[in-house]
């Protein structure tokens, strides 16, 4: 028999959206337990300079933040285990979490805080210089970018959207598309090919970006013609879409058709009373820190008045 262990509200998730969950729950005494997951921390351990997230008029490193949102949460009586969610069982009240195939959390709450992940080329370049001139994230990073000549890789609306949002920035955007046609729909197209600073190369793959320390270049080829060149940039943007971490909840919560959570509009309700969704993991439009601490907040809050509904708080 493994261990089973009894808890008023479980968390499963440590990014900006599980640790305000966890602050909001510990502090209303509904006693939270978390899981951190595979990347404890989230998408922002694996970035470097924040610097829109009020409160820190010089920034801060992505996972020096993390560290703050950790000791807050646990200064509160966040237990935190370093593990990660094996399967769930939503069926009915407590709900069965299984963490790492060895313990069952029997939950009277759930709170889904499990965030999604960039997709990325799966380049071994792209990998190395992640962060040093290389981000799925032209909202976040594209500052530090300002008057630069830099890449983005992508031919969908967000692709076209973070292009015209860096044009505003840089010196130059090069767009690079594998096909020969742009996903994006058609408004968007006509704003990249209306942006005089956007160049768009159509039937172009990426081999690898150069730089030891940071982007220098990256070095491309063209699929018809297959003549390499190598673009000299200082920024490397990935647009290909995320993935949000959902596998597990399948079958138990409404999703839409990438994965993304179905939250009940104005609230964090899934299909499942007691289930929450918070982060990354049901937001695909905003995709930033600071909502996902918005969501979590919310999150906790919609905990604890079912909790309080079924006399449990």
């Amino acid at each position: 028999m493994d261990n089973q262990e009894h808890v008023k509200t479980l968390i499963i998730g440590s990014g900006p959206a599980g640790y305000t969950a966890a602050v909001y729950a510990a502090r209303a005494d509904m006693k939270p337990l978390m899981i951190a997951g595979l990347q404890p921390g989230g998408q922002l351990t694996i970035t470097t300079e924040v610097e829109n997230y009020p409160g820190y008029p010089e920034g801060i490193q992505g996972p020096e933040m993390m560290e703050h949102f950790r000791k807050q949460a646990q200064r509160f009586g966040t237990d935190i285990r370093w593990s990660y969610v094996s399967s769930v069982d939503f069926s009915k009240p407590p709900f069965k979490v299984v963490m790492e195939e060895k313990t069952t959390f029997l939950a009277d709450s759930v709170i889904v805080a499990t965030g999604a992940s960039a997709k990325w080329l799966g380049l071994p370049s792209e990998q190395r210089l992640n962060g040093f001139g290389v981000s799925a994230c032209a909202v976040c990073d594209g500052y530090f970018f300002r008057k630069q000549d830099v890449v983005i890789v992508g031919g969908g609306d967000t692709a076209a959207e973070e292009a015209t949002y860096l044009a505003k920035l840089c010196n130059k955007v090069y767009m690079i598309i594998r096909r020969d046609e742009l996903r994006a729909s058609k408004a968007m197209q006509h704003r990249v090919f209306n942006t005089a600073n956007i160049e768009v190369l159509f039937n172009t793959e990426t081999l690898e970006i150069t730089g030891e320390k940071a982007v220098e270049g990256v070095r491309i080829i063209n699929n018809k013609t297959k003549e390499e060149k190598t673009l000299t940039v200082t920024g490397f943007f990935v647009a290909i879409g995320h993935q949000p971490n959902t596998e597990i909840f399948k079958g138990w919560l409404d999703m839409d058709e990438q994965g993304y959570i179905k939250a009940i509009p104005g609230s964090t309700r899934t299909n499942i009373p007691g289930v929450f969704a918070c982060g990354d993991a049901q937001d695909k439009i905003y995709r930033q820190a600071v909502t996902a601490a918005g969501t979590g907040c919310m999150a906790a809050i919609d905990a604890e008045r079912f909790l309080a509904s079924q006399g449990l708080h």
